[in-house]
């Protein structure tokens, strides 16, 4: 595992031992956890009964865990977490966290201004639903008007035949928020990215080996959007945080070729790319991004991920308010002026 992390490549790991990395166990504490400004934050439960029993909360931030910092534990388990980079390190360790022995684990939390110690019961992570685990957009439709200006799509329940479907309910719309702080649940890259775009637009550049010469890389095809109809002429902003990985990736650099197209949010996974498996001795296999993908400029994606053009990360003041700041920052964009969350949802009657 440590030499596997060393490429520092998401799409790698010692899959087929992964159950053997710490933290070991077949139970998990029944709630989400997200690292947010470096703390380990309880976002919600997965469980609707053990969740509410567990005597943890949504906005505790988990400092210890059986006696020992979480911090500590971060930097134990760093060397052997492959990840291209920390934001997709923090994102996986935040997935097993809690993972350890079914039984009564000691948690530390804090809780506001205070600090309080909880008997909190691992149950079987079988038990649990980790659906929402590793999705931040907002519950809901695939596509919704959020104000009246205001259409939001998110990629996590699309579909390719609803494409243009989501263009025209989204016609006459000031601007269009495209959520990927999700893995896409279909391949819309050329589907919906089309709709987006007035000309033939180039937004990747493939690398492959060279089977006839090892260890040569080669410069494969670029790959092009081609504009259809309908078009959206409004503003597009696209949604991206640590979660947004591969094919994810893939289609935010698709996406931002739109005219005027802004991404907001923080680093990427840094996984773009399709995956090839690996064989090693002893019946294992790990896996590793197979092709390079890069901007038509030659610009990496690799390791890198996709930098946003507008850099906001969640808060755990905002969390706890139950805000999404990077909604708000996108509707910012779009009106070019202040506009409370809490305001659209008024107006969209939610």
């Amino acid at each position: 595992m440590q030499f596997i992390a060393r490429i520092h490549d998401t799409h790698a790991n010692l899959w087929s031992s992964i159950a053997s990395r710490p933290p070991i166990g077949p139970c998990q504490l029944p709630v989400d956890v997200r690292f947010v400004e470096g703390k380990a934050l309880v976002l919600r439960y997965n469980s609707s009964d053990a969740g509410p029993a567990s005597g943890l909360l949504p906005g505790d931030v988990i400092d210890q865990l059986d006696g020992v910092a979480v911090s500590d534990l971060v930097n134990q388990w760093r060397p052997i977490y492959a990840d291209s980079n920390e934001a997709a390190r923090l994102r996986d360790m935040g997935y097993y966290l809690t993972r350890g022995q079914c039984g009564v684990a000691d948690v530390v939390v804090l809780r506001g201004a205070d600090s309080a110690s909880v008997k909190s019961v691992r149950v079987a992570s079988t038990t649990l639903d980790f659906s929402r685990t590793n999705v931040h957009d907002l519950p809901g439709d695939a596509f919704m008007k959020l104000a009246d200006d205001i259409a939001y799509v998110k990629l996590s329940s699309v579909r390719v035949a609803d494409s243009a479907s989501y263009i025209q309910a989204a016609a006459g719309t000031r601007g269009l928020i495209i959520d990927i702080r999700n893995y896409p649940s279909a391949f819309v890259v050329f589907s919906l990215g089309q709709l987006l775009v007035s000309d033939p637009t180039n937004f990747a550049w493939f690398t492959k080996a060279d089977p006839s010469n090892p260890g040569a890389i080669r410069w494969g095809p670029i790959v092009s959007l081609t504009p259809q109809q309908p078009h959206y002429s409004g503003k597009v902003v696209i949604l991206v945080d640590e979660v947004t990985q591969s094919q994810a990736e893939y289609t935010t650099m698709a996406f931002r070729t739109a005219p005027g197209a802004i991404v907001i949010g923080s680093t990427t996974a840094g996984a773009d790319g399709d995956v090839s498996t690996i064989l090693l001795p002893g019946g294992y296999n790990s896996y590793i991004s197979g092709l390079g993908v890069f901007y038509p400029d030659k610009r990496p994606t690799q390791r890198v991920g996709i930098i946003p053009d507008i850099m906001v990360a969640p808060t755990v003041e905002g969390i706890r308010a139950g805000r999404d700041e990077l909604i708000e920052e996108a509707v910012r964009q779009i009106r070019g002026e202040g506009a409370p969350w809490n305001r659209l949802q008024q107006r969209n009657g939610r």
